[in-house]
This record gives C-alpha cells, structure tokens and sequence, in this order.
C-alpha cells in the first residue's frame, strides 16, 4: 500500500539563545535564509504536503518564503512546540508525518528516507546517532550517575509517525497533563507506545547559537581565461595595471585576461553565472570598459549575496611580456579592489616553455582560484 507522506517543519519559535532581533530561521546563512535551506531538503517527489508552523509575527514572511512551493502551506503557531506541532497535525492531509526541527537545514534524504523507511516497516522513526561523549547525570554540582554509552542516544529529528497516531497523543498530552514535551517521541512514547530509532548524521546538527551560524565552509571558485595578442597598442592590462608590450591583447574590453578570470572564479565560488552572463560582449556598455569596474561590480554582486573574499592564488601563463616587477603592483590593485590584505593574495606569472600557443607568444592564459567566506 502507498501511503501518502508529508512534513511538519517547526518554525514557530523564538531562537532566543541565538542573540538574534528576530527569529533565526529567518537569519540569513550561506546566502539563503536557514528556513529555505531546510524547505529545500524536503522538496522531491516523495513528500506530497509540507505545512511550516508560524509565530503571528513571522507569519506573512514565512508564507512568502512558501510561495514557490505549491504543496506548502502556513499554519500558525502556538505559545509551546508542542502547540504549534497540534496546530500543524490537525491541518495535515497525509497518512504519515514527519516532524522537523526548521533550524536543522543539513538533513540530507539519505536520512529523510531511513525515516521513512521505518514508519512503514516499524510504525515510526526517530532519527538519533550514538553519543561520542560519556554523558553523565549530575546533582548539586556532583556526578550521580553515568548511564552505559552505547545504550544512549542523540535524538535528531526528522521523527515520523502515522499522522493519525501522533494526533491522538498530541490530544492526550494537551487534555491530560501540564508536561513539557521537548520533542515528538517523547509524546508518542506517553500514549502511544516506544517509538523506533532510525539512523540520523552527525551533519544533521540543530543550528542554536550565534556561533552556529559562522560559516566555517570554504566556497571556492575557479576561473580560466585566454585572450590572443593582436591589438594595435603598445601595451597590455593586468589586474588594472598597463605593461609595455609589442602588441595588446584582443577582447571586447580592456583584455585584462588575469581581472576576467577571477571574476569568473568569483562568481563559480558563489554559485553564480559568469562574467559572459553580467558582462556580454553584445553590448556596447562594455567595448573597452575598464575590467578593474566590471570587478567592482561583482563584488557589488558577492556582498549582495552574503559574501567576502577570504584568499586569492592567481597563475600567470605568458611567455611575453616579462612580469616580475609589476606583481607587487598588480597584488595592491587587487588588493583595494578585493578589500583583501595582499598576504591573502598569491600571484604569480610563469612561462610555457616555448611550447604551445602560450610558448609561441600568441596569447596569455591565466588561471585564479579563490575562497569566500559569509559575513553576516
């Protein structure tokens, strides 16, 4: 029998022990917001309805968010989770539930479908990972206790439930007790029955603190660009910098090969379309236009989406002209453009060997690489 499935994605709280003004689902993170991060995780075939809990202050914000989903929908929240998570569970449709920390945006499917798995083979599932820590039980500032490890558990969520079932202890616990209920098997082990552990991931790590939001990842990018010589002019331009030369490099723009390819690193790095994308050469604003402002432009662009430079490394590929006394100049050009110390920039230009279209003199190939980093 199929059953139809669907996701209860907690975004009614506070996050008040992140610091925030508001609530943190709604704090940017990589360029996203941590709600549209978790949102995404969910949307593939298999999950028919997602219903995303709302404070009535996040409310029409939330449901913005939703608004490119056509199986999504708002439903307002409660004073508790265990409200709202009541509130959610009475406007779902599906037979079966799963149940989702919104500030848990790393869950992969991998861990969506064990869930899954084990409601229709078990009759539920909580996702958990073994305790890589003791975990000791303590009073009066004293160790009482310290419970077998590989008898404890971390509980994860998603957690997943036939929806009827977890609505009628859900109704229970509101009519019955004053308890404080800090997840879903929690109530469903009060009246329902022990639920069933499935596998979680140590990735899959509930975003709680301000610290929490610093992104330690490293986005890098890559670009490579080539022009020819051939320009009637007695110079070319690296990095904004003009250098004597027999002849200059052919391009729509100035032919500043280095600045185009790490506009187009920076730009992979952020996930980005490239330079051709922003700048074509259809269009006559930027017949010779100085790349050093096309760089500014994407820099403009990278900030607009969270994000920084953190380090540069830039290779030159030119049998011709002789670069060596205009590195230093190149790297503090790049460095005020980059609002980057020029300690974090790695520049260097080398020769082909006589061989190839570079060896030959026809033309300079320069390949960059960056990292960025968010800034919030």
């Amino acid at each position: 029998m199929n059953y139809s499935i669907g996701v209860i994605i907690c975004a009614a709280g506070k996050g008040t022990r992140a610091g925030f003004e508001k609530n943190k689902l709604l704090v940017p993170y990589q360029g996203k917001t941590v709600l549209e991060r978790t949102l995404s995780a969910f949307d593939f075939p298999t999950i028919s309805e997602i219903i995303v809990t709302a404070s009535k202050e996040d409310f029409d914000e939330i449901s913005a968010i939703l608004s490119p989903y056509k199986n999504a929908k708002t439903v307002l929240g409660g004073d508790t989770r265990t409200q709202s998570v009541f509130n959610a569970l009475k406007a779902a449709t599906t037979e079966i539930v799963l149940v989702h920390d919104g500030a848990r945006p790393f869950v992969t499917r991998e861990v969506i479908e064990g869930c899954i798995h084990s409601v229709l083979t078990k009759g539920s599932g909580v996702c958990a990972i073994p305790c890589a820590d003791t975990v000791a039980m303590i009073k009066d500032g004293k160790i009482r206790c310290v419970p077998p490890r590989d008898e404890l558990r971390q509980i994860q969520t998603p957690q997943g439930f036939f929806r009827e079932n977890l609505l009628y202890a859900y109704e229970r616990a509101l009519e019955n007790d004053n308890a404080v209920y800090t997840d879903d098997s929690s109530v469903f082990a009060a009246y329902c029955g022990t639920p069933a552990i499935c596998d979680g991931a140590r990735e899959n790590v509930k975003m709680t603190y301000a610290e929490d939001f610093i992104d330690q990842a490293a986005r890098c990018g890559y670009g490579i660009d080539t022009h020819a010589f051939g320009k009637p002019q007695d110079y070319i331009v690296l990095a904004g910098v003009k250098i004597p030369s027999d002849s200059g490099l052919i391009a729509h723009s100035d032919g500043d090969v280095l600045t185009h390819a790490l506009m187009d690193a920076l730009l992979s790095a952020a996930g980005l379309k490239d330079i051709g994308h922003y700048f074509p050469d259809t269009d006559e604003k930027w017949r010779d236009a100085d790349s050093m402002k096309m760089l500014s432009c994407v820099m403009e662009i990278l900030s607009e989406q969270g994000y920084a430079v953190k380090n540069v490394s830039i290779a030159i590929q030119a049998e011709k002209p002789r670069l060596a006394k205009y590195i230093d100049e190149m790297k503090n050009k790049l460095s005020s453009a980059l609002r980057l110390d020029p300690t974090a920039i790695g520049l260097g230009a080398g020769t082909n060997e006589g061989l190839g279209y570079v060896g030959e003199g026809k033309g300079i190939t320069v390949h960059a690489y960056v990292l960025l980093k968010e800034v919030n």
